[in-house]
């Protein structure tokens, strides 16, 4: 069953996806491939001599290259999937996201893609005849590409061997997450409830977690069809097929006219896997992975463990100066036309924490620092969230 999307979220899917950036360099490379080919070919643009080299030569240097770049390129990415398999497995499966976002990778493969196409089209564009002129424009670039690739892949090389550790992906991890408390999580909310009665409730369609709500196109909804909602499931929650996933309330002295559900659900996400656009807790939810993780004892990595909950400890420090979120939606006049649902405080103490605290008995080093962590959030904390944080301060 075909799973519901909103618009920004299928634009976050295309902008954040591994095959984006190659894709611009293959497409770049073909049409600049033909582009000087033509020009050189038919406008006989006055370059000569760029490369001693006749019509053989030509398509012996191409025919290398080709092959050179495909087979090269299949070797560097199959031993790089392989080391990024044994690094998810190693640290969490949940960390592979962050390696098929890098920028550096994409970059990598779409150069060795970008100069393996330009060979061949120009390969294909070389004159039949030995004595028509050739495209040597073309082929300088071409010898570029390469020196370009090799470059490149040298400092490939030293960026997957610098991310691949622990301490880059654990910094990585708290770098997005962030940035998702920046958008997400306001420094200052004024509280806001729906007091009027649920008149229509639209159920989800596919099975599945919740990633991501579209509130603005909610609010259209709400306002066209004269009446406010409230999306049920947070952020990173699971919800079934058939299950509540949004709620329409009566205004009052508003009768409202029943909500289209198709519509209104696709402005809900619902895809496979987290991810942490509106999801503060996916990056809470990878650091206690990794912790727990160098805590078991096949790994028995604790000071692996300490620096994922020394990251914790900074999200969790900006989260405890900030009310709980919620997603909220007003008209000019003060109305509230969408109340989104998002994970409390005490969820967030309890990812890290408490289950923390159960899989490190016995861990001095990791007792001590949860006890310190608690201890220092209770200072900062704003009296809403304190509660939650001093149930769990040590007891001695």
């Amino acid at each position: 069953m075909r799973r519901p999307r909103t618009g920004a979220a299928r634009l976050a899917e295309i902008r954040q996806s591994f095959w984006l950036i190659p894709a611009l360099f293959a497409a770049s490379a073909v049409v600049l491939a033909i582009g000087l080919s033509v020009l050189e070919l038919r406008l006989r643009l006055p370059v000569e001599r760029i490369l001693p080299s006749g019509p053989p030569g030509a398509r012996s240097l191409l025919s290398s290259i080709i092959t050179a770049m495909i087979s090269f390129t299949a070797l560097v990415f199959s031993i790089t999937v392989v080391a990024l398999q044994l690094a998810s497995s190693q640290y969490s499966p949940r960390v592979l996201r962050t390696f098929l976002q890098d920028r550096v990778i994409q970059s990598t493969l779409g150069t060795f893609v970008a100069t393996f196409l330009f060979a061949m089209v120009v390969l294909a564009a070389l004159p039949a005849r030995d004595s028509d002129r050739l495209p040597e424009l073309s082929l300088a670039v071409s010898m570029s590409l390469v020196l370009a690739s090799t470059a490149m892949f040298i400092y490939y090389l030293h960026h997957i061997t610098t991310v691949m550790r622990v301490s880059h992906i654990i910094v990585a991890i708290g770098a997005q997450t962030r940035r998702t408390i920046e958008r997400h999580v306001p420094e200052h909310e004024e509280p806001a409830e729906i007091a009027g009665e649920v008149v229509q409730v639209v159920p989800a369609t596919a099975a599945g977690l919740v990633t991501s709500a579209d509130l603005a196109l909610l609010a259209r909804l709400a306002r066209e069809h004269d009446c406010a909602i409230t999306v049920v499931p947070a952020p990173g929650d699971f919800v079934v097929a058939g299950a509540p996933l949004l709620h329409c309330h009566r205004l009052p002295g508003v009768g409202p006219r029943p909500l289209p559900d198709e519509r209104v659900a696709n402005s809900v996400t619902i895809d496979v896997e987290r991810t942490p656009g509106q999801d503060v807790g996916f990056g809470l939810r990878q650091l206690g992975d990794i912790a727990a993780r160098a805590l078991s004892p096949a790994s028995n990595d604790v000071t692996t463990a300490v620096r994922a909950v020394q990251e914790a400890h900074d999200l969790l420090r900006r989260l405890a100066t900030r009310p709980d979120p919620v997603g909220i939606v007003r008209d000019d006049d003060g109305t509230v036309r969408v109340l989104a649902n998002r994970p409390t405080y005490d969820t967030y103490l309890a990812m890290i924490v408490d289950e923390l605290r159960n899989t490190a008995d016995g861990e001095p080093r990791i007792s001590r620092l949860l006890d310190a962590v608690v201890a220092d959030l209770d200072s900062v904390a704003l009296p809403a969230h304190r509660p939650a944080i001093r149930r769990r301060l040590p007891t001695s």
